[in-house]
């Protein structure tokens, strides 16, 4: 039985991401408020938030200082916009931050309200480049199997996901997906994961010729996979790639809107896994989620091909009305005072090997084939046969059963495929790590009673 609320919700919202066939009948979890890495349902049930909600609250819930610095931006300049010429101190100081942090030189950062718009933004940046540098030939773009960048038509592309593909008519034509840097699942048996690197990265070499070279002009790349099931790619991959890319004349773009701004330990994903992008797409932790806000940071070398294509056509034709917008700018900034103020990043830094540490020891655990991560984010792969990584048949269940039987626990993680990803607040403590993997080992367990139960493992 519904209750008011969630009858009301399911009456009026089109949710994302969601059976919108089971949805009526199962109800949806309405969470009422927060408080640091906790946030609570109507009944007022405490959850611990080991999703960051979408990867992104990185301070957790109840900053007063981010309710704060908006009320007073909303009192002073509620909004203004960046089209023809007009500024605002908010969005100025906040470029100047993000250029001072960027792991690789930036000239400029493009102000947009979402991770989807940051690499829509990213393909369009790719075409016009190239039609400015007089190579309209060079306009492929290629992503990875399992990558997640959007859900745009032009980022959705980009995504290597088929449920984000399939009835949209998508992936649009000029995207192209490279192998998955997923060992535990696409190594060859015996292949170390060195090797695997070096055979992905002549992959890559061969799709690029195949493609020709003068047809490809950029890669784009997650440092650690996120939506696609926490994906670390394997030690040498990122320099190996690049060696390729650079053969070929082809800019590297990272997609940031997970790992960066301490995910990983450093401010940015790129720094922990070798990677030197040519741009740089930042959301999801820039506000810590509490406002919608993203960018894309550009090197000198293509701000300068924008401003000589303005001095041809008279404008830079895109943008949005809240690029940059002035509260979610202000908090924006605040939000990057408050990481250097509270030496976030070295926060995290403590606290990766007891994470990690946790998080291996599931592997352990019978219903799991792999447990693998790198920082604060990681997941746990369910199998049906451990020894041959055999996966449970899709319409079982068994990992959004994990996900429905750790909420009774009191624990908020997210099922993707098979995998189990967590990726807490950045501010959770060491007791609170613990909390959140004696939670999902107790889910766990019960999912391995059921499927025993059910007889899951000899009907998959």
């Amino acid at each position: 039985m519904l209750t008011n609320l969630q009858a009301r919700d399911v009456a009026t919202v089109l949710h994302p991401y969601s059976n919108l066939a089971t949805l009526p009948r199962q109800g949806t979890l309405i969470l009422e408020r927060g408080d640091g890495v906790h946030v609570y349902d109507t009944d007022g049930k405490p959850y611990l938030e080991g999703m960051a909600g979408l990867w992104c609250t990185a301070l957790g819930h109840g900053r007063q200082e981010l309710v704060e610095v908006a009320a007073e931006q909303m009192s002073k300049l509620p909004f203004a916009h960046l089209f023809s010429g007009k500024s605002h101190d908010p969005a100025i100081a906040l470029a100047e931050k993000l250029k001072e942090l960027a792991p690789t030189p930036i000239s400029k950062v493009f102000f947009c309200n979402s991770g989807s718009e940051a690499n829509d933004t990213q393909m369009k940046l790719v075409w016009y480049v190239n039609n400015a540098l007089g190579r309209p030939q060079k306009k492929k773009i290629i992503s990875r199997i399992k990558a997640y960048h959007g859900v745009t038509i032009a980022s959705a592309s980009l995504t290597g996901l088929p449920n984000n593909h399939i009835d949209f008519d998508l992936p649009i034509a000029g995207v192209r997906h490279a192998a998955c840097p997923h060992h535990y699942r696409f190594a060859h048996p015996g292949e170390s994961e060195v090797d695997f690197a070096t055979r992905l990265a002549a992959e890559l070499d061969a799709q690029i010729e195949a493609e020709g070279p003068d047809t490809v002009a950029a890669f784009i790349a997650e440092p650690v996979m996120g939506a696609g099931g926490v994906i670390v790619p394997p030690e040498t991959y990122y320099p190996k790639i690049q060696e390729v890319l650079e053969k070929h004349d082809v800019m590297l773009i990272a997609d940031e809107v997970i790992c960066g701004f301490g995910r990983l330990g450093e401010w940015f994903g790129s720094t922990a896994m070798e990677m030197s992008p040519d741009t740089i797409s930042v959301a999801k932790a820039l506000s810590s989620a509490y406002l919608p806000i993203a960018g894309v940071m550009i090197p000198e070398w293509i701000d300068e091909a924008l401003i000589r294509q303005s001095e041809k056509i008279g404008v830079f034709g895109h943008g949005f009305t809240y690029s940059g917008h002035p509260v979610a700018a202000a908090v924006a900034l605040r939000t990057l005072e408050i990481y250097e103020r509270e030496n976030i990043i070295g926060h995290v830094r403590g606290l990766i090997p007891h994470f990690q540490a946790r998080l291996q020891a599931l592997a352990d655990h019978p219903l799991v084939g792999e447990a693998r991560g790198k920082g604060l984010v990681g997941a746990v792969e369910v199998v049906a046969d451990k020894a041959t990584k055999r996966a449970f048949g899709p319409k079982q269940g068994v990992a959004p059963k994990v996900v429905a039987l750790a909420e009774q626990e009191g624990l908020i993680v997210r099922a993707i495929g098979d995998a189990i990803a967590v990726c807490p607040p950045l501010v959770i403590t060491e007791a609170q790590v613990d909390e959140l993997f004696d939670k999902l080992a107790r889910a766990l367990d019960r999912a391995e009673a059921w499927a025993g139960e059910e007889k899951l493992r000899t009907a998959a």
